[in-house]
């Protein structure tokens, strides 16, 4: 390969090189399209289409998952955008304009679950609707999004972990990436007169963690305990595995005044909840003899 084209990315142990990685998919009126935007609206619309069949099958009204959509899109946006300029203010204050700038990131999954959940919550009620029969239906859908969107951040050459030489190490061009934290700048690593980093593609790992949630959610619908399990089920895996993900992080959005990465927090409180919820009604419909 020639000097002059190094590849854009790399995972040197699995001997695969990406040589055109581009940020920008195309073009519009003189408007670029990010792929991050593409592939989180592919997310999102793949979640739709889940929740609509899914709501056919078990005998509901397809059509108030495509109302609840077109609101929760809405609000999970800007959920996702609060999260983060709260915990990345730093970036935002001397430039107010630049929190309505989306098309380069800047959005936070769990202001999305947030936004997610209390807007499930509330159209669920206004509609007088099942509320725990409509989070079982929404929530798959919910993580087939994340297993898309995540693919957003390897374009946009973010979201990555720490130094390492596993099997699964990722390279990225010094000159793409925007921040480099000291731990990953001095591994600098050389290949035919490039310089990269060499990190953990923890996107990765959650877009594959997050396909196994929902490949488990889908074997376990049908044996469900009672409605709002699969929720219950989704909180406690997810916030497992992005505890664990987060950890490895060196984007990590920390708690006001503390070195403690906020996301990893609620990771752990989530699963606590989910476990703990999982118990308390499985005893209470026991004690019932349901």
């Amino acid at each position: 390969m020639s000097n002059n084209f190094p590849p854009d990315v790399m995972f040197p142990n699995l001997g695969i090189q990406i040589s055109n990685l581009p940020r920008e998919a195309f073009s519009l009126f003189g408007l670029s399209v990010y792929w991050y935007g593409l592939l989180i609206t592919l997310g999102v619309l793949c979640g739709v289409l889940y929740a609509y069949y899914e709501a056919k099958r078990t005998g509901q009204d397809p059509n108030n998952y495509m109302d609840f959509a077109i609101i929760a899109i809405i609000t999970c946006i800007i959920g996702a955008r609060i999260y983060y300029v709260m915990f990345s203010w730093e970036l935002y204050r001397d430039n107010i304009w630049a929190i309505f700038n989306l098309r380069l990131g800047g959005l936070a999954i769990y202001g999305v679950i947030i936004a997610a959940i209390a807007t499930a919550y509330f159209f669920a009620k206004f509609k007088k609707l099942n509320i725990p029969v409509f989070f079982d239906t929404a929530v798959p859908g919910l993580v087939i999004g994340q297993v898309i969107g995540r693919f957003g951040n390897f374009f946009n050459r973010e979201a990555f972990g720490g130094y390492t030489d596993s099997l699964f190490a990722m390279r990225y061009l010094v000159e793409d990436v925007s921040f480099i934290p000291y731990e990953v700048a001095r591994n600098i690593v050389m290949f035919e007169g490039a310089r990269y980093i060499q990190v953990h593609p923890t996107f990765l790992y959650e877009s594959i963690g997050c396909l196994l949630i929902f490949i488990m959610l889908n074997l376990y619908k049908t044996r469900k305990k009672f409605d709002g399990e699969l929720l219950l089920i989704y909180l406690t895996c997810y916030g497992i595995l992005r505890a664990v993900i987060e950890g490895m992080r060196t984007d990590q959005l920390l708690l006001w005044g503390t070195n403690m990465a906020v996301s990893q927090i609620l990771s752990v409180l989530a699963a606590i909840f989910g476990v703990s919820m999982i118990v308390f009604v499985r005893r209470r419909t026991a004690a019932k003899g349901v």
